[in-house]
């Protein structure tokens, strides 16, 4: 069904000025990591990023380089490793593509950074379990290996309200990591710092927000693929005035997108929505097929949890927990519906892709039903594509084209 002459790819301008902060990030890790300028703390993807930072800690996200293994299909030839020490091969891929990674040595920020031979090494490492108990798994395993401390936080499941009680379980649970921090970092938690910090998360928070939001245009001068990659300040870098500064020169490029009536996708025919996580390795020809069929993945569930409105600065410990238990893979099944119905609607959408990733349970929303409840509620027909985030062992390409391209004809006899 693709067409003769697909779309070609429009190449958004502040991807070089995102190039050039992610590379100055990745330096600075590795020379704290190397000279012992600063230490190196690693944190997952929605920890407490902002109190580390604020204590002058230069912070490492395994997650990120999860990722990044993924996209580059490093992991294919990693997870085995992490199999042969004993962890299953339904277990996160990110855990086991990064462990594999430690264990064969082999890491792709090497090929993209000449000089960094490894990830950093950490002397904390900090996790929240609001996403999954996989990363407490995972940190424990290098504490255990590094001999370093491995310090965290317990996160409630199924939150259906984010009531005071449960914000002040996790606004405690987070003062209780200072002492431990500042043992390793030497030096005490200055609190100021820790407000600018959180009130610069907030900022950085917003700006994503708003690059997001500005897919709700038709067409969108954005799609969902564009922002797995440009995420990557708000993951790594929020609490920093570099991260604000880009998603400044991101917004004001996707705006004048939007006031020249430039699409990311030509001839916007459909506009769907991605549930779940990215096949980390197929990004590029997953983004080329849809552009192809004139359909338009342009909001996302996984791109929005890094907008975080509740952090303030006045109000650091509290509103970082409140933020974290936030988080839409903390909450409960009604609450997840009616928030994919909000989006649905908000962004005009006309199917809705579910990706159930085989080694990610905890962010796979199409196991209990959620598809056929929510079609019936708001009659926006859905499909579901198996796959994984990293195993690409789980994806059959022809498979995903096929369903995909039936999916397309579906919707579009309906518009």
């Amino acid at each position: 069904m693709t067409t003769s002459n697909p779309p070609a790819r429009k190449k958004i301008r502040a991807t070089e000025q995102m190039a050039r902060i992610m590379s100055d990030y990745f330096y600075g890790l590795n020379e704290a990591a190397t000279t012992g300028s600063r230490k190196v703390a690693w944190c997952t993807s929605v920890g407490p990023a902002e109190l580390l930072r604020a204590m002058g800690f230069a912070v490492h996200f395994p997650e990120n380089h999860g990722a990044m293994l993924g996209s580059t299909r490093y992991s294919t030839d990693l997870i085995p490793e992490a199999n042969a020490v004993g962890y299953s091969p339904d277990i996160c891929s990110y855990l086991t593509s990064d462990i594999g990674s430690y264990l064969k040595k082999s890491t792709p920020l090497s090929k993209a950074y000449p000089g960094i031979a490894s990830v950093p090494k950490p002397d904390v490492l900090v996790y929240n379990t609001n996403q999954c108990r996989d990363v407490q798994d995972w940190f424990n395993w290098y504490a255990k290996e590094l001999k370093v401390p491995a310090i965290g936080i317990s996160s409630p499941k199924n939150v259906v309200d984010v009531s005071e009680g449960l914000v002040d379980d996790v606004a405690r649970q987070i003062e209780a990591l200072v002492p431990t921090l500042e043992a390793v970092a030497g030096a005490r938690l200055d609190i100021d710092r820790l407000r600018e910090t959180v009130a610069l998360s907030r900022r950085c928070s917003q700006l994503w927000g708003d690059v997001l939001e500005t897919a709700r245009n038709r067409p969108t001068p954005l799609t969902f693929f564009d922002g797995t990659i440009h995420m990557g300040p708000a993951v790594c870098l929020r609490g920093t005035q570099e991260a604000i500064d880009y998603y400044e020169l991101l917004l004001a490029e996707l705006r004048q997108r939007v006031a020249d009536g430039v699409g990311a996708v030509d001839g916007e025919q459909l506009r769907l929505y991605w549930e779940g996580m990215p096949v980390w390795g197929r990004l590029r020809q997953h983004s080329e097929m849809f552009a192809s069929l004139r359909a338009s993945v342009l909001a996302s569930t996984y791109c929005s949890s890094w907008v975080f409105p509740a952090f303030d600065g006045q109000d650091p410990f509290r509103s970082m927990a409140r933020a974290y238990l936030e988080l839409f893979i903390v909450r409960a099944e009604d609450y997840k519906q009616a928030y994919l119905k909000n989006m649905l609607d908000r962004f005009e959408i006309d199917g809705i892709i579910y990706h159930d990733a085989k080694t990610c349970p905890y962010n796979s929303n199409n196991r209990y039903g959620m598809p056929q409840r929510l079609e019936a509620q708001t009659g926006v027909p859905a499909l579901v594509l198996s796959g994984d985030l990293n195993d690409l062992r789980c994806v059959s390409d022809e498979q995903t084209k096929i369903n995909v391209e039936a999916f397309v004809e579906q919707l579009l006899e309906r518009v």
